[in-house]
């Protein structure tokens, strides 16, 4: 990435040019792409191409305006990172699903961070609800965060709290309030390997992502705003939730527009044969 095409990415989630790539700076990154680009799939409603390259993410996250899922949002984040003088390194993971079975191989994609001041981070903004801030991965008690309380903890350990440590290629475990949200493996990855796991999500009947529409992003208080079809729901930091039909394809469209910054000529739907 260029260094005009960063400072392009920085104005559209709202943050300066760092100076140095410290904690406090990813943190602020992350919270400010959670605020600024939404997590959806809108694509795959639209008949738009997924494709996981650098170019072809950045261009709809940053020229186009839009957001996307994981692969397509940490894949943008990851590459923003990388020429702001962060360390870099894509992780494949399995997220937990109906009767707590784990998904697909390459289900997510996640980043491991390093900066100049402190240890490895797990960065992720293509999860939906879910931590604000970057959590420590070397970190195995619980993680404070205003999306919930976190632990990093041993693939297979109990999530209320053993100790220990994954080793080098070992599998973690992503914990949020006691549940197990993805199971992450440590070994470096590559954008192309993550490009089954996308055709997978955006074709199957079996993934949710073709049977739903879905459209997020978290709040300046701390909650969350979210547009599934024609629902909106605003959750705030207490939790509490607002929800509202939107009959009239015109409130549908200011909807996109007002609340997620993505102007669209027609309102989506779920594609016929996707359900």
């Amino acid at each position: 990435m260029k260094p005009a095409q960063a400072d392009a990415y920085l104005r559209r989630i709202g943050a300066a040019h760092p100076a140095w790539p410290t904690v406090d700076v990813l943190r602020e990154l992350q919270l400010r792409h959670l605020l600024t680009v939404p997590f959806e799939n809108l694509s795959i409603h639209l008949g738009e191409e997924i494709v996981l390259q650098e170019k072809r993410l950045v261009e709809k996250v940053v020229g186009a305006r839009r957001g996307g899922f994981c692969y397509e949002l940490n894949g943008a984040f990851g590459a923003l990172l990388s020429a702001l003088g962060f360390g870099v390194t894509l992780l494949a993971g399995r997220v937990y699903g109906e009767k707590n079975r784990l998904g697909i191989p390459y289900d997510h994609l996640a980043l491991r961070v390093r900066t100049v001041d402190g240890g490895d981070l797990l960065a992720d903004v293509g999860f939906g609800a879910h931590s604000h801030y970057p959590l420590a991965l070397e970190e195995r008690g619980e993680q404070a965060d205003p999306g919930g309380t976190f632990r990093v903890i041993v693939a297979g350990a109990d999530p209320a709290g053993v100790q220990g440590s994954a080793g080098q290629f070992g599998d973690l475990e992503v914990v949020k309030d006691g549940k197990s949200q993805y199971r992450l493996e440590t070994r470096p990855r590559v954008l192309g390997d993550f490009t089954a796991g996308a055709w997978w999500h955006s074709t199957s009947p079996a993934s949710h992502f073709t049977r739903s529409l879905v459209c997020s992003r978290v709040t300046e208080d701390g909650g969350r705003v979210t547009l599934s079809g024609r629902t909106l729901t605003v959750t705030g930091p207490d939790g509490r939730k607002e929800t509202s039909e939107l009959v009239a394809d015109e409130d549908v469209l200011t909807a996109y527009k007002e609340r997620f910054g993505i102007v669209l000529k027609s309102v989506p739907v779920v594609r016929k044969g996707d359900s």
